[in-house]
């Protein structure tokens, strides 16, 4: 058996069975403990598992990292969502008469991946494959709020670096934010937080599991940041269960 396809299996008992010992995954997998160490220190190394709990008993094993999280919601994002959104997202441009984003997430940050414009002639252009940090954008903050909760947790505690008066450098703040977006149903909102003339809206999209793949926004520079955010917002749930649908 290969080192990798072993480091695999054993990848796999920890996801079923965490927090579990070398011993049981030996065990399971009948193969001898030193082997079974080997391929748990290798995962170790890698990011992919981590050890829980100080000395033995009950609590004490290893388990998975958020970069399991990480992987399986980019893999999720990656699936033909710029295809699915793309008549969506001119439906919701033509509605609010502002331009619109689809974004993904990397990492501690957002990735624009398609752009509907305003056909307002006053706009600020923001480019396809522009990257901002998720604590200073609508669309972050969505996806923050919905994102499992240890992987919340460790972007938070990464530091929230400011970028302008308004930006919400302290995790307390922000979480108390994202709350209120998870369990009150609240459209993500910022307001000057990325740079002093932006100001954006912003709603996650769902996959069929449940699991949070992107997000949406609608973008609007300060100086005419809409009075009614309550029809923005509106305008971008249906959007955002829309795209859910055919994801």
């Amino acid at each position: 058996m290969s080192t990798a396809l072993t480091a695999l299996r054993v990848l796999d008992e920890v996801a079923q069975l965490q927090p579990v010992g070398v011993t049981t995954i030996a065990e399971r997998m009948q193969m001898p403990k030193s082997s079974a160490q080997r391929a748990l220190k290798a995962l170790e190394a890698s990011g992919w598992i981590r050890q829980t709990g100080p000395g033995k008993g009950k609590g004490k094993g290893w388990v998975l990292t958020t970069k399991a999280i990480d992987i399986a919601q980019r893999v999720a994002a990656d699936v033909g969502v710029r295809e699915v959104a793309r008549d969506i997202l001119t439906e919701l441009r033509d509605a609010t008469g502002e331009s619109v984003h689809l974004v993904i997430r990397e990492g501690n940050e957002v990735v624009i991946i398609d752009v509907v414009e305003t056909v307002n002639p006053t706009r600020i252009y923001i480019p396809l494959g522009t990257r901002s940090p998720l604590h200073a954008t609508a669309t972050g903050k969505a996806l923050l709020a919905h994102m499992e909760e240890p992987l919340r947790s460790e972007i938070l505690a990464s530091g929230l670096p400011r970028l302008t008066d308004s930006t919400i450098t302290d995790p307390a703040h922000l979480d108390a934010e994202l709350r209120g977006i998870r369990v009150d149903g609240k459209c993500a909102v910022v307001k000057g937080e990325l740079r002093e003339d932006i100001g954006s809206i912003a709603r996650p999209v769902f996959s069929r599991s449940g699991m949070v793949v992107c997000a949406i926004s609608v973008f609007v520079p300060m100086y005419r940041f809409p009075a009614d955010e309550g029809r923005i917002c509106q305008a971008l749930t249906h959007a955002a269960r829309q795209i859910s649908a055919r994801l």
